[in-house]
């Protein structure tokens, strides 16, 4: 289905590219999720794509789609979300296949996601094509999200992989505008396109679809609800999500806090931080669910809560909130400004009292809160479509092959 609604666009020539991408792939969260609609973007536009990647997830059939995985290291089960000590021996791996790979087969470019980009650049000057860097976060950023703030260390080392990166790359494609000022500040020369991660979000949710999930929640037609969905990580900021849910239930006791998500882990401990803050019974935690599931719920919702508190990178699912059509509440932060706004949700600072007033006058004005949720939908429909992103990502790799060209006559003169 989507290559047929995009084959028009699709160009005559295609690449042969191998991509490195070092995360488990196929798992459904964030930047996975990015890489699969990149790659099938890219699929679509004409070109192939090899892609190195971890031993881990699950594979995923793509016409002109190779997944070749490094090797597993020892007693290496999972690899979980951000800065780890794991990912040393499995990028090492990594480097070493994506080596093999380069020395064996031919490739027009590399396309490189994240701390991959340092092997990419590498590889991409042996073979003598150009580099596309694909950067979902700033690494050093990446240290203080996921509570590593005191290693600055590693902050320092990370900052420095990504300005090699960013100065051996001939194209950057950024996921938002926060890093598109960071790389002008690394480089103000090198090309970047700005691809938002909107198909990677999850569909829009149909009408109806909720009702049995309220009724599995064990929730009425007409039972507030205000739905998180995502990760439980330090940076979504999920402890100002239940502080402000103190005064939602004071002036609302019929409203619920629905969470979508969370490792067992840490839904049982954020089970004893609502508990602590006298929402046990206002709170209910749904633990991890199906990608195929989360548009149900979001039918099923009220409000939807985006409470992150810290770093600059869009949430991804910001785009599939807008997709919805329901009122969102968001942190008024560059996090979310970079494409919220007050005409399509509503914005608070990021306090437990600011954050609650918003959701209650979403709950309150259910008039004014569904011309939000529209006008939120329209600009998905418009800015964020998934014909946008396939023309995006022909923008970044008509650059890239302009720069090849370029390099090649420089070096043929």
């Amino acid at each position: 289905m989507y290559r047929s609604r995009f084959s028009r666009l699709a160009g005559p020539d295609g690449m042969h590219i191998l991509m490195i991408a070092p995360e488990p792939f196929f798992e459904p969260r964030g930047t996975p999720f990015s890489e699969f609609h990149r790659i099938r973007a890219l699929t679509t536009l004409g070109h192939t794509v090899d892609l190195v990647t971890y031993p881990f997830g699950r594979d995923v059939t793509m016409p002109g789609l190779q997944i070749i995985r490094c090797i597993r290291p020892l007693f290496m089960r999972r690899i979980g979300i951000g800065p780890s000590w794991k990912k040393v021996p499995l990028d090492a791996a990594l480097a070493l296949t994506a080596t093999r790979v380069a020395c064996t087969r031919h490739y027009d470019a590399v396309h490189s996601h994240e701390e991959g980009g340092g092997i990419g650049v590498i590889l991409a000057r042996l073979l003598r094509v150009p580099h596309l860097y694909d950067m979902h976060s700033s690494l050093p950023q990446q240290v203080a999200n996921f509570g590593y703030g005191e290693r600055t260390w590693l902050a320092t080392a990370l900052g420095w992989l990504e300005r090699m990166m960013i100065r051996n790359s001939k194209v950057i494609i950024v996921i938002c505008q926060a890093l598109e000022t960071t790389v002008r500040g690394v480089d103000a020369g090198v090309p970047t396109v700005l691809i938002e991660n909107a198909p990677g979000s999850g569909a829009a949710p149909k009408s109806g679809a909720g009702a049995p999930i309220r009724a599995s929640l064990g929730l009425g037609e007409g039972d507030p609800i205000v739905l998180y969905t995502g990760t439980f990580e330090n940076y979504q900021g999920l402890d100002l999500l239940y502080a402000a849910m103190v005064p939602v239930t004071t002036a609302r006791p019929d409203a619920r806090l629905v969470m979508v998500g969370g490792e067992p882990a840490q839904v049982e401990e954020a089970r004893g931080r609502v508990r602590a803050l006298g929402l046990a019974t206002a709170v209910i935690f749904t633990g991890q669910r199906p990608a195929d599931e989360i548009p149900a719920y979001l039918d099923a919702a009220t409000v939807l809560a985006s409470p992150r508190s810290t770093g600059t990178n869009t949430p991804l699912k910001i785009y599939q909130y807008l997709r919805s059509g329901r009122p969102i509440v968001a942190t008024r932060l560059l996090t979310h400004t970079q494409v919220l706004s007050d005409d399509i949700a509503f914005l608070a600072d990021a306090t437990p009292d600011a954050f609650g007033d918003a959701i209650l006058a979403a709950l309150g004005d259910p008039v004014h809160a569904m011309a939000i949720g529209d006008r939120a939908r329209q600009v998905a429909t418009t800015r964020y479509s998934d014909e946008a992103f396939v023309a995006k990502t022909r923008t970044a790799i008509d650059e890239l092959a302009r720069s090849d060209r370029r390099e090649v006559a420089g070096r043929l003169a």
